[in-house]
Parts: structure tokens; sequence; C-alpha cells
């Protein structure tokens, strides 16, 4: 049986939605175009397609037995979009070991690594490339760059006026919207990892990103939700790579998260102005301390 990952169970869900409407699947090679994942990822796909008696699979031959049903899907939440099983993919590879300017990223086996086509790796970094971390070289080969601490204070400028945006929109979100029952779930994280800091701390990242997103989506905006995603990488990116104090800095973070919770919930847009603030001007602090600057 396959390993049971994301890209597998998000390509199984999509053949699924196919022979919804078909009789037969087209060849290997068709349809890993078709999911943008590889002719390994395909494989595995048919092959638990046979096992749970929807598609006889001979070779060449990919006959539909009958339509699949609700319970034959993957559930929503073991699924993630391609974009952000490769996001992460990304963030592990430059993370791993504290990549250094000048690592070099080749798409191939990034794709590997993934278990997808290098089309999707390729628009992925291409889109990435635009904020200048990353240069094209030859033969799928990319290069991690450095940044300097005038693209940090330009990254921070533009976070910081669509988080304020974002904040101030959680104001007039309605009673029942379900940002406030995800904002439950997120603060009860934040006091579970606080109370095991010491063995937990380096967990921070995950829920830094899930809460920061949960309140740019309050914006409503697109193209502040779309950012958001650049803005996780170079982040999370620097401060992991600058572990000194990681403990501490998390813990601060966690707390100030809290009051900044807690404000999001009394709906007083004073007091959320006051700890997006504070918060974003100790990320900004955070992110200005781990740049190594060119000697």
């Amino acid at each position: 049986m396959a390993k049971q990952n994301t890209v597998f169970k998000d390509a199984y869900n999509r053949t699924l939605k196919l022979i919804e409407e078909t009789d037969t699947l087209p060849s290997e090679p068709e349809l890993g175009g078709l999911l943008s994942v590889s002719r390994t990822t395909v494989r595995a796909v048919l092959t638990r397609l046979g096992e749970v008696g929807l598609v006889a699979w001979d070779k060449r031959s990919k006959t539909v037995l009958r339509r699949p049903v609700r319970n034959d899907y993957f559930p929503d939440e073991e699924t993630n979009s391609l974009s952000d099983i490769i996001e992460r993919s990304f963030m592990r590879r430059i993370l791993a070991g504290g990549a250094q300017p000048g690592m070099q990223i080749n798409e191939l086996e990034l794709a590997r690594e993934i278990g997808i086509g290098t089309t999707s790796v390729r628009e992925f970094l291409i889109r990435f490339s635009r904020f200048g971390l990353i240069e094209k070289r030859p033969n799928s080969h990319w290069v991690l760059k450095g940044f300097t601490r005038e693209f940090a204070l330009e990254l921070t400028e533009v976070r910081e006026m669509f988080e304020l945006r974002s904040a101030a929109s959680f104001v007039h979100l309605a009673e029942d919207h379900s940002a406030w029952d995800e904002l439950r779930l997120v603060e009860a994280q934040h006091h579970a990892l606080l109370a095991d800091i010491d063995n937990r701390y380096m967990d921070f990242s995950e829920l830094d990103e899930r809460f920061h997103l949960l309140v740019q989506k309050a914006s409503s905006n697109r193209f502040i939700i779309d950012f958001y995603d650049i803005i996780t990488i170079v982040f999370h990116y620097h401060y992991q790579w600058n572990k000194t104090n990681a403990r501490a800095r998390n813990q601060r973070a966690l707390e100030e998260h809290l009051d900044y919770i807690s404000a999001l919930f009394s709906r007083d847009a004073g007091k959320i102005e006051k700890a997006c603030r504070q918060h974003l001007k100790s990320a900004r602090e955070t992110l200005l301390q781990s740049i190594q600057e060119p000697a």
C-alpha cells in the first residue's frame, strides 16, 4: 500500500472526481500530467483504486467498475492543495541544517521528494523568485540568496500594513462566523504549547503561521492572503535559521499572541491595534536580529 502522504491523498481524491464522469482513465503519463504528480504517485493511486474495487487496472487498461461514494474520499482535513504541499516541502528543505546563501535547489530533486511533476515545482519557484530570494540558474537549478536589512525592512513594512488592516476587519465579523471557532481552537493550542514550552518550543512556527493566516483571511482580500504565503516562508526561514534564544523568543511570541487573541475577542478596535502593533514590533526586531549581512 502506498505511503499515505498528502500528495497521494490529494491526487487520489482528484482521480475519484475524474471517475465520477468517465468509464476509463487515461495512460499513466497523461494522468500524471493531468494531476501534476509523478508516475510513482499515479501508480499508487491506481493500486488503491484496484484494492477498493473502483477500477480494474491491467497494464494499459483501466476500467471503471463503479462510481465513487462519499466514503471513498479521504477527508478534506487530510489533504492540502498542491501549492501548500510544495510550499511546506520547500520550507523544510531550506530550513534543514540552517540553509546558507548560495545553497542550490534542484527542481527535479524537490519534485521527487514531494512525489509530483517538475512543472508544478517550477511554477512555485518562479513565483517565489519575484521577491529576489532565489535566482534561476541553468539545468533546472536555483540558488538561495541571502537578503539584506533593507529588504527585511521593506518586507516588514508591507506586512504591518496588511496585518493591521486584517486585524481591524476582525471587529466586523459576524457572531456566527467560523473564524471565531477557529480562533478559540488556536487559543487553546497556544495554552497547550506554553504549558510544555521546554519540550515543544520548536513547534511555534506552525502555530504562528496558522494564527496569522487566520487574521489575514479576515481581510477577505485575495492579494493580502496571497502575499502572506511569501511572508510565512521568509519569516520562518530566518526565525529557524537563527536559533539563539529560540525558547525565550518563542515563549514571548506565544504570550503576545494570547494578548492579541484576547483583544480580537474583545472586538475593541483600540485594543486590537495596540496588541497587533506590539507583536509586529517584536517580530520585526527578531527578523532584523537574524540577518547576517555580508562582510
